[in-house]
């Protein structure tokens, strides 16, 4: 139930003055470590594929072979001889594996449905992927689900394993390579190319992330044999060089696109798990293996960094920073030898820009956007509470000052596993709180990542709990130290944060205006409605069936009575991670105390809404501006 700050910081709207953000995605490195291929917009808001060098940035060339496409997938031969990249036309419903060898590209199969990161064999003969044909959806339980309508649980979407040959026959269609009826969420080829380990799980893909078992697939059968079943989630199998073992994320919880746990090891012959980084107060939040050996990509507090992990001794750091890290496989791109990496680098104030190198003296090697200007102050607050030390970040306008008190907006980030981490702030619908006057605090309170399983691992069967308590210090950390009005707080999140605001509720009269989007109010009706409740037996213990207690324990609804503040409410009609039917119970029993509050569903749209973020901030922008504009004293 993720919300990072994808409403607010993937901002479309640009002032006249404000240089536009120039953005980099899907990066990659070459195993040569020479050159580094991103996907960027170009004149006219093309999108095409940029290959430059990783030493000084220069452009060598750009490809843009499909007119209606766009592009994902890009990673380059193991022995640099070419660059793989998927072109989806969503117009026709196709995607088309492309090789493309310096400035000449030609296509080598054709998926009809959806297709995702293309790898190739270690000895660049084949390129593996992962399809769905026919697919009713996007991948990810965070995007728009297929209408629940005919008989329910009978058909769902299969992620498949598919590997194709890249020899000079004519494009051909993709058939899948794995067996029907098991989804593959992930997977690494095997150094000999015989097999491909993979994360997988039977049935529903949405509902099963979270159960995952780690398998192995025969490369030309498609046999399924198992390696493991951890009792932790698992993410992002990486085989050693030597093919001798497996390593992956492992962790209480992480959802689609927001990893985080512990690193374990396992033999790829199968075998007992082993945590090879157990109490670090670390959370590890990418990885790759290479020659040179394994590296991770690692959240500690306020900053991201990487570290080199060798079984049996100590973490060698290489370097960490306050700054967000991304690209296209994990958060670090790394060369063959795991001496050299690659990524796009950004925080609240300096908008992105990609650095390679060395890690521990890489720099900064695009400068497309150096005249971009910052739209809001930043900077970290650390607090301690309950034997916990707590971390978050303070936003504030640009034209602040230390005199002047002003109101606040607290943004409860979702998950509950995850963290708010530093991401440019564009000039626009992303600085629109700021812009209003308002100062904006993003805490990572007990449950978050950042400080290691444990502290991830706190708010376990105590959800608004914990958690909460640490919120409202975090407030009081601030008070401290800026110029906030504490008759003027507002409370808002999608997803856990839309829980968080619904149950505060229930607990405080703080704050004086809340937004809840996609909300849980009722844990009980939760459990039976939602695509995805796999993930919630590790955090509650047993299922809702058989310990109806602890889930009324923290449901708001059956608090309703001490609930006073103004809500506003928004949801997704086809949200699988948390259905709207739970904003309209929250939304009916807040109207039953005379509550002041309003709901809206947004059709045809998913999690947290991001098809309709400028509606939903103009929405909360006059909900807060009606109860927060002058204080209630």
């Amino acid at each position: 139930m993720r919300l990072p700050l994808a409403l607010l910081l993937a901002s479309t709207m640009v002032l006249p003055a404000q240089a536009a953000v120039h953005r980099y995605a899907g990066l990659t490195l070459a195993p040569s470590g020479r050159e580094i291929a991103t996907v960027e917009l170009g004149e006219g808001g093309r999108p095409g594929i940029v290959v430059r060098s990783a030493r000084d940035g220069r452009v060598e060339r750009r490809l843009d072979p499909c007119a209606t496409c766009s592009y994902s997938g890009l990673t380059f031969a193991p022995q640099g001889e070419g660059l793989a990249f998927l072109a989806s036309d969503r117009s026709r419903g196709v995607v088309t594996l492309m090789i493309a060898r310096g400035d000449a590209v030609r296509p080598v199969a054709t998926v009809e449905g959806l297709a995702s990161t293309p790898r190739f064999s270690p000895d660049g003969k084949r390129v593996a992927m992962l399809i769905t044909l026919g697919a009713t959806k996007e991948v990810g339980a965070t995007q728009a689900g297929a209408r629940q309508v005919g008989e329910i649980g009978v058909a769902n979407d299969e992620q498949r394993l598919a590997v194709v040959s890249v020899g000079e026959a004519a494009n051909a269609k993709v058939t899948p390579l794995s067996p029907q009826g098991r989804y593959i969420y992930e997977y690494d080829w095997t150094p000999d190319g015989s097999a491909l380990v993979v994360t997988s799980a039977l049935g529903n893909g949405d509902a099963n992330w979270w159960v995952a078992t780690l398998d192995r697939v025969d490369a030309t059968t498609g046999a399924v044999t198992s390696i493991a079943k951890p009792e932790t989630q698992i993410n992002m199998p990486r085989v050693s060089p030597d093919g001798k073992s497996v390593a992956y994320i492992g962790g209480l919880m992480s959802d689609f696109g927001s990893i985080g746990g512990d690193v374990w090891t396992v033999p790829l012959a199968g075998g007992m798990p082993t945590n090879q980084t157990k109490g670090q107060p670390i959370t590890f939040t990418s990885l790759s293996w290479t020659k040179g050996g394994l590296r991770a990509a690692t959240l500690q507090n306020d900053k991201m960094g990487a570290v080199a992990i060798e079984p049996g001794r100590a973490l060698r750091p290489l370097f960490a920073r306050p700054v967000g890290l991304s690209a296209g496989d994990g958060r670090i791109a790394w060369n063959a030898k795991g001496d050299m990496a690659a990524s796009v680098v950004e925080d609240f104030t300096h908008a992105p820009a990609v650095y390679a190198g060395r890690p521990a003296a890489w720099r900064q090697i695009t400068h497309d956007n150096d005249a971009v200007e910052p739209a809001v102050q930043a900077r970290s607050v650390s607090w301690t509470n309950e034997g916990f030390t707590v971390q978050g970040w303070l936003l504030s306008p640009l034209n602040a000052t230390p005199d002047a008190k002003a109101p606040m907006i607290v943004q409860v980030h979702g998950g509950p596993a995850a963290a708010s981490t530093p991401r440019f702030i564009e000039k626009g619908l992303a600085s629109a709180f700021e812009d209003a006057g308002y100062y904006r605090f993003l805490p990572n309170p007990r449950g978050s990542y950042g400080q290691g399983e444990a502290f991830t691992a706190a708010n376990k069967r105590d959800f608004g709990g914990g958690d909460l308590r640490d919120i409202l210090a975090g407030i009081d950390a601030v008070e401290k130290l800026a110029p906030v009005d504490e008759a003027r707080l507002g409370l808002t999140g999608c997803s856990y944060g839309g829980f968080m605001a619904m149950w505060a509720n229930t607990q405080t009269n703080r704050f004086k205006a809340i937004v809840a989007g996609a909300g849980l109010s009722d844990w009980v009706s939760y459990y039976g409605t939602n695509g995805i409740n796999t993930w919630m037996i590790p955090f509650f213990g047993k299922s809702v069936y058989d310990d109806y207690q602890a889930y009324e324990d923290v449901s708001a609804v059956y608090h309703v009575k001490t609930a006073r503040t103004p809500t506003f409410i928004y949801v997704g009609e086809r949200d699988i991670e948390v259905p709207p039917t739970q904003s309209v119970e929250w939304w009916n029993a807040l109207k039953s105390q005379n509550v002041p509050t309003s709901l809206v569903i947004y059709p045809d749209a998913g999690h947290c809404v991001p098809t309709q973020a400028a509606d939903v901030m103009k929405r909360q922008l006059a909900w807060f501006g009606q109860y927060l504009r002058e204080p209630v004293r």
